[in-house]
C-alpha cells in the first residue's frame, strides 16, 4: 500500500469522504463491544469450574501437615499452595507468603506499609519531603494509580523490546535518594507484550541504588501466560539479585486471576527472608490468615506445576486465535500506511498500538461513538497524561471472536479516518 502521507491532498480528500461514508454505517450497527480491560473470556473461565467441587467432605479440607483449613490460622499460606505458586514463580517455597484473590491488593498493601511505617525499619515515607517511583512507559495503569494515589511523583521511563531504558534506570536510582522504587511488568509486558532481555534483568539486579528502601516492584503477572509453545523465558529476579549481593532489593508479584478465577484465585508475594520477616510484623496485626479453603482448591485442582501449564495451554488455545485474528486485520488494513505500528506478544493478554502523535484520544473517541469502547488513551501512562497521544491498548481477550473481528475492523477504520484529517490538516487542507 502506498502511505498516506505520499497521497496528493486531492486523493486523501476523497479518501475520506468515502472513509466517513463506511463509517456511518458502522454506527447503524449499535453495536456494543468492549475492549477495554483484560479480562478473560466466558469460555476461560468455564477451564476452571471443576474447581467449585473439587472439594467434598470434612476429610477434603486437611492439608498434609494436619491444618483444618476451615479455621483460623496459618498466616503465609497452606504449605501446598506455597509449593505451587513457588514452582509457578520459579522460587522455593519459604520465600513465599500467600495472599487472597488480588496481586494488585498486595502491591497496594507493599506501597501503602512502606508510606506509613518504612522498609525494614527506615524512615517512613510519609515523613519524607519527596518520594519518587520510575515507571516504564507504556505501562500498567493500575501500577500508576496506586503510587499516584498516595502523592509519589513518578518518573516516565521509555520501555523497548529489551525492556525500559537501563541508562536512566540506573541513573535515577544511583543519583536520587527520593527514588525508592520502579514498576515492572518484565514478562509480556502491559500493554506492548514484551519480555525484558536477560542482560536487562541482570542490569536490574546490579543497580546501585542511593536509597537504602530502595525496592524493584517485579510484577510477574504473566508468568505461564504464552501464547504459542516457543516460550519468552527471562532469568529469575531474586537469584540475579542474590547473586549481584542485593538480595533484599526486590519484591515479585503473582497470582492466579488470569489462570483459575480473575475474581477467586490466590495472590502471592516473593521476597528474600528479610523482607518477608518486615512485612509479616503488617500481616500479622492486618490478618489472621487468608482463605485457606481457596488455597486448598487450587492446589488439588492443578496438582502441581505441570497441571497448572497444561491448562494454561487450553488458555492459550483459546486466546491465540484472537491475538492473530487483530494482529492479521491490523496488516491487512494499515500495513504500508505509515500511520501507525502494533506489537505482536508472544504471550500476556494486549496488543499495544501507536497512531500518529496527537491522533489516539480522537481514534478512541471515534470507536466509542461507533459502540466499541476501547482502554481510555493516556491509560497507559502515569498520570493518563501521554505525551505523544499516541498509546492505544488493545485488549483482545474478553469479546467473542466474531465480535472481536468487527471491533479490530472499526478501529483500523477509525485510525484511517483520524490520520487523514492530521495529514489534511498538517497541510492546512482540512
Amino acid at each position: 500500500m502506498v502511505p498516506y502521507s505520499k497521497l496528493q491532498t486531492e486523493e486523501l480528500q476523497s479518501l475520506l469522504v468515502s472513509l466517513k461514508s463506511v463509517y456511518k454505517e458502522y454506527q447503524g450497527l449499535n453495536l456494543q463491544l468492549n475492549m477495554a480491560r483484560g479480562k478473560p473470556s466466558n469460555e476461560q473461565l468455564d477451564l476452571s469450574m471443576g474447581m467449585m467441587d473439587i472439594l467434598g467432605s470434612d476429610d477434603d479440607l486437611i492439608c498434609e501437615d494436619g491444618t483444618d483449613c476451615r479455621n483460623y490460622g496459618v498466616l503465609d499460606g497452606i504449605a501446598e499452595a506455597k509449593q505451587l505458586l513457588g514452582d509457578m514463580m520459579e522460587v522455593p517455597a519459604d520465600n513465599i507468603i500467600i495472599y487472597g484473590n488480588s496481586s494488585l491488593n498486595v502491591m497496594y498493601d507493599t506501597v501503602s506499609r512502606s508510606y506509613t511505617h518504612g522498609v525494614m525499619g527506615n524512615t517512613p515515607w510519609c515523613r519524607l519531603d519527596r518520594v519518587k517511583f520510575l515507571c516504564p512507559v507504556p505501562g500498567y495503569d493500575r501500577h500508576f494509580a496506586i503510587t499516584e494515589y498516595f502523592g509519589i511523583e513518578m518518573i516516565n521511563i521509555p520501555m523497548s523490546s529489551e525492556g525500559p531504558d537501563m541508562d536512566l534506570v540506573e541513573k535515577y536510582v544511583s543519583e536520587d535518594e527520593a527514588v525508592k522504587g520502579i514498576w515492572c511488568v518484565p514478562k509480556y509486558s502491559n500493554p506492548q507484550g514484551y519480555s525484558y532481555s536477560d542482560e536487562t534483568v541482570r542490569r536490574f539486579a546490579a543497580l546501585k541504588p542511593k536509597a537504602k528502601d530502595f525496592r524493584i516492584y517485579w510484577d510477574n503477572a504473566y508468568t505461564i501466560h504464552h501464547l504459542y509453545d516457543e516460550e519468552d523465558y527471562i532469568p529469575e529476579i531474586l537469584d540475579e539479585c542474590r547473586r549481584a549481593g542485593n538480595p533484599d532489593m526486590v519484591y515479585k508479584f503473582a497470582s492466579t486471576s488470569k489462570i483459575s478465577f480473575p475474581g477467586s484465585g490466590i495472590a502471592a508475594i516473593a521476597a528474600s527472608h528479610n523482607n518477608l520477616d518486615d512485612i509479616k510484623q503488617q500481616l500479622a496485626i492486618q490478618t489472621i490468615g487468608h482463605d485457606k479453603v481457596n488455597q486448598l482448591r487450587h492446589v488439588r485442582f492443578f496438582r502441581d506445576i505441570q497441571g497448572m501449564r497444561e491448562h494454561m495451554r487450553r488458555h492459550a488455545d483459546i486466546l491465540r486465535p484472537k491475538f492473530e485474528a487483530v494482529i492479521e486485520i491490523l496488516d491487512r488494513e494499515l500495513g504500508g500506511l505509515e500511520i501507525g505500528s502494533w506489537t505482536r506478544p508472544k504471550g500476556g493478554y494486549f496488543i499495544s498500538f501507536d497512531s500518529m502523535d496527537g491522533c489516539a484520544k480522537e481514534i478512541v473517541s471515534r470507536c466509542k461513538k461507533a459502540g466499541v469502547v476501547m482502554t481510555g488513551a493516556g491509560a497507559t501512562y502515569p498520570y493518563g497524561k501521554d505525551p505523544h497521544d499516541s498509546n492505544i491498548r488493545i485488549a483482545p481477550s474478553y469479546p467473542p471472536l466474531a465480535d472481536l473481528k468487527m471491533a479490530t475492523e472499526l478501529f483500523a477504520l477509525c485510525v484511517k479516518i483520524v490520520s487523514i484529517k492530521k495529514l489534511l490538516a498538517d497541510r492546512g487542507a482540512l
